[in-house]
């Protein structure tokens, strides 16, 4: 049975390209049906979109199509997950205000399926700290934001503002109609930095984002695990649907993530933790003419190293490692040393990998000598790879005390 996707279409420029994620969510064997605006139908006629989709597409609540139920409602029942592609600040604003006054709004007012919202506008608009603040709400509730490309705008400007192209949206819809396959499994998944005080200003900490811990939470919570992040300070935001526990010290990482090791079937630590702190914190702003040339540092505890030691056999223990040079001696000496199931091996000097970047280069090197080398993807594609190669491994675990409760 094909799954119903709900496309919203909103009155920008860039509406243009929503015949082909009709076209590309169709071809996907999607059933599509489109609800849009009178303004998007300036730009994109409905005729269309009815012969893409096979589907009539919908403008007016009070259209007469002797309909046997209350269309908006039934259209918000069918979807299994809906996508507003272009999202004009207009709408975004109408979302967050909870504003229902035509047919795309009511439908979404009674929406419980996932929703996608992937905005679409000049840079300032996009900017706006009211924009930015509706978006923050949206995702504060649930709702999934697709960041929007940056380049050239058909404004005339460059920058941030452009709907990222229909194959990157076919794609994040297809991945929201994944499966549920982590149902019942604790995950628990470490992010982002830590940061070791100096004084109150000063603190030594390292270029992670968190973007790859997060898309690992964001993944495993969409296919249906129970999920904690514990996370340094991130540049992104946590996904809505996961308990999220900042912290900002690998200190307060460590007591954070002991609290909830004994529950979690899954670790995936991909935090990047600070291996070192200053021997002294300063109450107060430290001179610089009183620190001179030299910093006495002391080394923090090893989070991988310590849940190695006390893990349980039915326990899944994965690992990250960010190298520079002897990456698959530095890498395999680390899954033995730390005994992890799975390390995760980036290669930080390529362009496309590591940190503050969508994108990652991996290669998986298991417990049992097996390495696989991933080619250029994005983070949440390297996380659903890491999620579906545990799921292999729990698989092949003999049946335990944490096996028993998931099943």
């Amino acid at each position: 049975m094909s799954s119903t996707v709900l496309l919203g279409i909103t009155g920008g420029i860039a509406a243009y390209k929503s015949p082909l994620l009709v076209r590309l969510l169709v071809k996907a064997g999607m059933d599509v049906h489109v609800v849009m605006t009178r303004n998007a139908a300036r730009f994109v006629t409905p005729l269309t979109l009815a012969t893409l989709s096979g589907n009539p597409v919908w403008e007016d609540m009070w259209e007469e199509r002797h309909q046997p139920s209350v269309e908006h409602i039934s259209l918000a029942d069918r979807a299994d997950v809906a996508v507003i592609a272009p999202a004009t600040a207009n709408i975004i604003g109408k979302i967050a205000g909870g504003i229902a006054d035509d047919m795309l709004t009511t439908v979404l007012m009674a929406l419980t399926c996932p929703l996608l919202i992937c905005p679409s506008m000049n840079i300032n608009m996009y900017r706006n700290p009211i924009m930015q603040g509706n978006l923050q709400k949206l995702k504060d509730v649930g709702h999934r934001i697709l960041d929007p490309d940056a380049g050239y705008l058909a404004c005339g400007y460059t920058g941030e503002g452009r709907l990222p192209e229909p194959e990157c949206i076919a794609e994040a819809v297809g991945r929201m109609l994944g499966p549920r396959d982590c149902a019942g499994i604790r995950i628990l998944v470490t992010a982002g930095p830590t940061e070791e005080p100096l004084d109150p200003v000063r603190f030594i900490t390292n270029r992670s984002s968190g973007k790859m811990g997060v898309a690992v939470a964001e993944r495993a919570a969409a296919r249906g695990a129970d999920v904690t992040l514990v996370a340094g300070p991130l540049k992104v935001s946590p996904p809505a649907r996961v308990r999220h526990v900042p912290v900002r010290t690998a200190q307060e990482m460590l007591d954070r993530v002991m609290e909830d090791f004994p529950e979690a079937d899954v670790v995936v630590k991909a935090a990047a933790v600070a291996d070192f702190r200053p021997a002294v914190m300063n109450a107060a702003k430290a001179k610089k003419e009183n620190i001179g040339s030299s910093l006495t540092l002391v080394r923090n505890p090893d989070i991988l190293a310590t849940l190695g030691r006390i893990r349980r056999d039915d326990q899944i223990l994965v690992g990250f490692a960010a190298e520079t040079s002897d990456i698959l001696q530095n890498a395999r000496s680390k899954l033995k040393k730390k005994n992890l199931d799975m390390l995760v091996l980036n290669d930080v000097g390529r362009e496309g990998a590591g940190f503050d970047c969508d994108t990652n280069i991996v290669r998986f090197i298991h417990r049992s000598g097996l390495e696989e080398q991933m080619e250029i993807m994005s983070k949440l594609k390297v996380a659903d790879l890491i999620l579906d190669r545990v799921l292999t491994m729990r698989t092949a675990r003999p049946r335990g005390r944490s096996e028993d409760r998931c099943r």
